[in-house]
């Protein structure tokens, strides 16, 4: 089991990779925590669908870009929870920072730094969802680790691999994959856990 206070633990232990931002796309999510027991849950959003958007429809921690009216990433990660679902991480009792993550370059985008904050809500309120969001629900961190959860996603990565993914819901898109694996690999590991094989890249 992963109880809160483990976790607590582990992230007041662990020293987060930072990467240099300068002259690059800033980014910042919050993974928001609730429940107290054995078994704690974190909030996942799945974005709207939305043309020109490249993160349209996926599976992802509430987040977005760093604008220049937020005073630091971390800013910007409790700004856009509170806009995207209406839950003040700001006010709950912040547990930590991962390790930041690069997002694939492109050609002619500048490159990306995405930075995540883990946040415990003791009692949050209803999820209300603004017009980015399809839905948002909590989902049992301790279901990640199933690893039947754990699956291929059908899309080719800028390595020429398939992306491992974890299915977390019924729909068809209710997969995490990119980005949001890649922290969720952070916070499993520093917690002492690997993710399945089967959800690895070969």
């Amino acid at each position: 089991m992963l109880s809160l206070e483990q976790i607590r633990r582990a992230l007041a232990a662990h020293e987060p990779v930072t990467l240099n931002a300068e002259g690059k796309r800033r980014a910042a999510v919050a993974l928001v925590l609730r429940g107290a027991g054995e078994s704690p849950e974190a909030l996942f959003i799945e974005r709207a669908l939305r043309e020109g958007d490249p993160w349209s429809g996926h599976m992802a921690f509430p987040g977005g870009r760093v604008d220049r009216g937020d005073a630091s990433a971390r800013s910007a990660a409790e700004r856009e929870t509170l806009e995207e679902v209406g839950v003040r991480v700001a006010e709950g009792e912040r547990l930590g920072r991962l390790d930041d993550v690069p997002g694939h370059h492109l050609a002619g985008v500048p490159a990306l730094v995405v930075s995540a904050y883990v946040y415990y809500v003791r009692k949050p309120p209803p999820l209300v969802t603004n017009h980015e969001v399809e839905k948002a629900f909590w989902f049992p961190v301790t279901s990640l680790l199933e690893p039947e959860r754990h699956v291929v996603y059908p899309l080719e990565s800028v390595i020429g691999a398939p992306y491992p993914g974890i299915r977390i819901g019924s729909g068809e898109r209710q997969v995490v994959w990119g980005l949001t694996y890649r922290f969720l690999e952070v916070f499993l590991r520093i917690l002492g856990h690997r993710l399945p094989e089967s959800g690895r890249r070969s």
